[in-house]
């Protein structure tokens, strides 16, 4: 879209008289560089504060703590619009801006800006199949149920999110598990090509012709180097999955302990078989429970990777089942409306470990408790295997920028959460959070069973997982973002995120 001042006065006025504009507000909160971007012939696609776009755009955040209040939010619906978009932020000095998918990351700023623009992809959301090639493009705002729709009436599918609501590219860009990492490696490996837009403004393509170090580098080097408007990814049939969730009594804890820590180390033998336990506060039951979600992506009922769960007498409720992708990833959703903290850690395949996560799990529960006037806060210890085949499967696929292949026992992925209501609440909790994971951590490291690795898709602000993917990927990451993003706009005028600029030491 072009235009010139008149286009940019008709288009404002068009604006203030839109549905839901309070033009005095509009006034209020226009900026030059939300000025700007309406002067560049973007006005369609600018929205202002008190205008019913934004606010629904700001309240779609999964996470209250995400949900800042830029001066202007701008969805553009093609890489050229989000190129005139860059372009026009960049030449003005004063502007910074923040670059949002499907707005699934938790923490303040990491996708939304304050006193800025943030780039809303949420317009940019098909999926398309090319049968010629057995490939997928998908574009940046689509969010991984949509994805799974899609393809699941055509009898195709890709490895991606396991929630429905999380956003394709940070998923992507930031390694990305899914049920099929046995199989495929993880999520990026299964990428093929990147459209990718430049500080420039240049849109150019990545992939093991083009751009080899970008491809490479895109592969878990999140938003260094430039903005993603378009996945190309392999794509295969589908078949029926058996999956859902199964609760269990927390008194069953040392069994389910047990039972992840086997399967963990017999992933190699059933690598159609994925798991994942949490123990989780729910208000609505006022008590921790144990939930364990199993898959089977060939559809085969209870196989015997799972028979160490099986054999535990009592649940307390049950939706395994035979469905499809679609249907078990709306399932594993958790609740909108609170303030979200994440925090993650790895370590070996020890349940000394397990079982010490869950006892200080526990505590927090019973201190918050006593800190929450209504008890209105979730909980989830999640546990989820990381074996060494999943390196192995990156690696034979071309690799990528994780640095999992260093770590060559099976391990544990950890995912601690904490969500709360109002702002108070989630200060008290964030310092609970903080003693938790460190005392965790302390205790992995006690008996030789921590590792460095840091998944970026889970981690918390204040923690450095470009930093835990090892000297020679740092350096491939800083090569790239100094060659593509020579300026440093990715560094410095889009704050959120992990920049690689201050990874200092390795």
């Amino acid at each position: 879209m072009k235009g010139a001042s008149s286009t940019a006065a008709l288009a404002t006025t068009a604006m203030l008289k839109a549905p839901g504009t309070d033009a005095l507000s509009f006034q209020s909160n226009s900026t030059s560089c939300c000025s700007h971007l309406i002067a560049a012939g973007l006005g369609e696609r600018v929205f202002f504060p008190n205008q019913t776009v934004y606010e629904d755009r700001i309240d779609s955040y999964w996470s209250v703590s995400a949900q800042l209040r830029p001066n202007c939010v701008i969805q553009p619906q093609s890489a050229e619009e989000v190129s005139l978009t860059v372009t026009t932020l960049v030449g003005d000095s004063g502007c910074q801006f923040a670059v949002r998918s499907g707005g699934h990351t938790t923490w303040a700023g990491a996708n939304n800006i304050e006193n800025g623009v943030t780039i809303d992809l949420g317009d940019m959301n098909t999926t398309t199949f090319h049968p010629e090639n057995s490939t997928v493009t998908i574009l940046p705002g689509s969010r991984w149920l949509q994805v799974y729709q899609t393809l699941d009436a055509i009898g195709m599918t890709v490895p991606g999110g396991r929630a429905g609501t999380v956003g394709v590219a940070g998923l992507v860009t930031g390694g990305g598990n899914s049920f099929y990492s046995a199989q495929t490696g993880m999520v990026c490996d299964a990428v093929v090509n990147y459209e990718v837009v430049l500080a420039s403004g240049e849109i150019i393509y990545a992939n093991n012709d083009a751009n080899p170090d970008l491809f490479r580098a895109l592969k878990g080097g999140s938003g260094n180097f430039g903005i993603v408007t378009r996945f190309d990814m392999e794509a295969f049939e589908a078949s029926k999955l058996w999956g859902g969730a199964t609760m269990y009594n927390k008194t069953y804890s040392d069994q389910l302990l047990d039972a992840m820590v086997d399967f963990t180390d017999h992933v190699v033998d059933d690598q159609l078989s994925s798991s994942i336990i949490f123990w989780t506060y729910q208000p609505a039951l006022l008590d921790t429970v144990v939930l364990a979600a199993y898959e089977n992506t060939a559809g085969e009922v209870a196989p015997p990777a799972f028979d160490k769960y099986m054999a535990i007498p009592a649940n307390i409720s049950s939706t395994m089942r035979i469905t499809n992708i679609s249907d078990i990833t709306h399932e594993l959703e958790q609740p909108t409306g609170y303030r979200d903290m994440w925090f993650t850690l790895s370590f070996k395949n020890d349940e000394r470990v397990l079982s010490k996560a869950v006892e200080l799990h526990n505590q927090l529960v019973e201190e918050m408790k006593i800190e929450s006037s209504d008890g209105d806060f979730i909980t989830q210890c999640m546990f989820q295997p990381m074996p060494s085949l999943y390196a192995k499967q990156s690696v034979e696929k071309g690799g990528n920028m994780l640095g999992l292949d260093k770590v060559k026992e099976n391990a544990i992925l950890w995912l601690a959460t904490l969500a709360v209501k109002g702002a108070d609440q989630e200060l008290i909790g964030r310092q609970k959070m903080i003693t938790w994971v460190n005392a965790v951590e302390e205790y992995a490291t006690s008996i030789d069973a921590h590792n460095d690795w840091i998944y970026l898709n889970y981690a918390d602000s204040t923690q450095k997982p470009l930093e835990s993917y090892g000297a020679e990927n740092v350096e491939k990451i800083r090569a790239a973002a100094a060659k593509y993003d020579p300026t440093g706009v990715f560094q410095t005028r889009v704050p959120g995120g992990f920049k690689i600029s201050h990874v200092t030491a390795v």
